[in-house]
């Protein structure tokens, strides 16, 4: 019998989930992103809301960058299949729901979710049990990373067409990773089919936060380090930039968070405001 434990979801991908559900539930309308099928995916214990990672209060700005990302993708993900791009690629998906939430629009599409093979397993058995199933245009695509599986040769053998654009979205991760890996993965990136758009998010390094969210950053850090998946990885807007057009991707871009809090954010009576410290690269092949 498998180890349940090793096909659980990480804790980060959990926690995103939470704080996605949290901004629905304990955030005043009108809600930058509506998701509450993460939390009954992760179905967590009836006290979540008090965890400390995930404290309405405390962690508000968090959720807000989370949520405001979140929005940025899923607008660009609309735009794109507006435009008749067919292929939406989720790179280290945790407990992405874009196919259950938005049908209308992933049915125009073909969603091809990667990530690691027990989490993968552990995310099919729970669509299944709560009702959801697995559409027809949902791949689940298990990559081994850790014994070194290509994830374009896994993502072409799950019906993905190299020679059609697609969105490809990564969110979340380049902090846990090297920086030859996410060069490596940029450069296998800048290969796909012209008219493809990547978005990829990074953490800034500490210096160019604001002041107020420097201890934030630094609690995150710590938590990472404790639960075996420490930050390894920050990079300025220039170094992001560089590592895109040295991948062969010429056409990129920086997407600073304080541009997505303006634009999702801007007059909230609440306040809730996302914090600095995490930038996109947005590029095109």
């Amino acid at each position: 019998m498998a180890d349940r434990r090793t096909e659980a979801p990480d804790s980060t991908a959990v926690r995103v989930a939470l704080w996605r559900a949290m901004h629905v539930q304990v955030d005043s309308p009108p809600h930058v992103f509506e998701d509450e099928i993460g939390l009954r995916l992760a179905a967590p214990d009836d006290g979540w809301r008090r965890r400390p990672d995930i404290n309405p209060l405390t962690t508000s700005g968090f959720r807000a960058a989370v949520v405001a990302r979140a929005r940025f993708i899923e607008d660009l993900v609309v735009e794109q299949a507006g435009q008749g791009v067919g292929q939406y690629v989720v790179l280290g998906a945790g407990l992405d729901t874009f196919a259950q939430r938005r049908p209308e629009i992933a049915s125009r599409l073909r969603v091809f979710e990667v990530d690691r093979p027990g989490p993968q397993a552990w995310k099919r058995r729970r669509l299944i049990e709560l009702g959801h199933g697995i559409p027809d245009g949902l791949r689940l695509v298990p990559v081994d990373f850790e014994a070194d599986d290509s994830w374009t040769e896994r993502l072409t053998a799950a019906g993905f067409d190299p020679a059609r654009p697609a969105v490809v979205v990564s969110t979340g991760v380049t902090m846990y990773l090297t920086r030859d890996a996410t060069a490596a993965t940029l450069v296998r990136i800048a290969s796909f089919a012209p008219g493809s758009t990547l978005a990829m998010t990074f953490l800034l390094p500490t210096e160019l936060l604001d002041d107020a969210d420097r201890p934030g950053l630094q609690k995150s850090e710590e938590g990472a380090r404790a639960s075996g998946t420490p930050f390894v990885s920050f990079y300025t807007p220039q170094e992001m930039l560089a590592l895109a057009q040295e991948a062969g991707l010429a056409d990129a871009r920086h997407v600073p968070g304080s541009l997505l809090a303006e634009r999702y954010f801007a007059d909230r009576a609440d306040g809730l405001r996302p914090s600095s410290g995490e930038d996109l690269l947005l590029a095109t092949t």
